[in-house]
């Protein structure tokens, strides 16, 4: 309880609800008291957390690929990664049994309109992811589009890609993997942009696949 020493108007010592009053040398200060944050860490705030870490993670792994695949979605002062954390925050995350970890198969690393690829198969060999796809173009899809890949080292965090490997009337693109690789788990992916870099497909998930010793023979 506060008292009040000069009447109404005048100085006063103790506290008062959030507000303390001392007297030194007969000159009377007022302060607050701190401000208590609470920080209650519900379930809901804890999930998203780990939501954006764990795309942070990637994602930051991964900037320069994203600057291209997601440039047509940002927005104002929305950048192409912050347009690429939104999108996979909400759709590229799972529960499992560790915690909250990406959902490979429905991440994306660029999303945009134009053609995909078909028929796409995979291999790991001489050292090398190897894309293969159906180099027929259909809809929008031209011979001139350039293909982009990406190997994600999900043990190690560390990516290799090539944002120009091939033309899509090629049918097959490669990027060299590390040779500190072998036997560490990798998530796969492949995406189009046209010659002059005006429009994006949607990335697609290419699988995860294990580097055997023997892929560098």
């Amino acid at each position: 309880m506060g008292t009040l020493e000069q009447g109404l108007f005048g100085g006063f010592s103790g506290k008062v609800g959030n507000v303390v009053g001392v007297c030194r040398q007969g000159v009377y200060y007022v302060r607050s008291l701190p401000v208590k944050v609470n920080d209650p860490k519900t379930e809901k705030q804890v999930k998203q957390r780990g939501k954006f870490a764990v795309v942070m993670d990637f994602l930051k792994a991964i900037t320069p690929f994203v600057r291209v695949g997601f440039q047509f979605q940002a927005e104002g002062a929305k950048s192409a990664f912050n347009a690429a954390m939104s999108y996979n925050i909400r759709h590229g995350v799972k529960s499992g049994k560790e915690g909250v970890e990406l959902d490979w198969p429905n991440v994306l690393i660029s999303r945009g309109s134009l053609g995909g690829a078909r028929e796409v198969h995979v291999e790991i060999a001489q050292g090398e992811l190897r894309v293969g796809w159906d180099s027929r173009s259909k809809g929008n899809a031209r011979g001139d589009d350039v293909a982009m890949i990406l190997a994600y080292n999900s043990v190690k965090q560390q990516p290799v890609y090539d944002l120009n490997a091939s033309k899509r009337a090629t049918g097959i693109a490669a990027v060299r993997l590390p040779r500190g690789w072998e036997g560490d788990t990798i998530e796969t992916f492949l995406a189009f942009k046209t010659a002059d870099g005006i429009e994006v497909s949607d990335s697609i998930y290419l699988g995860r696949y294990v580097v055997s010793p023997g892929s560098f023979i």
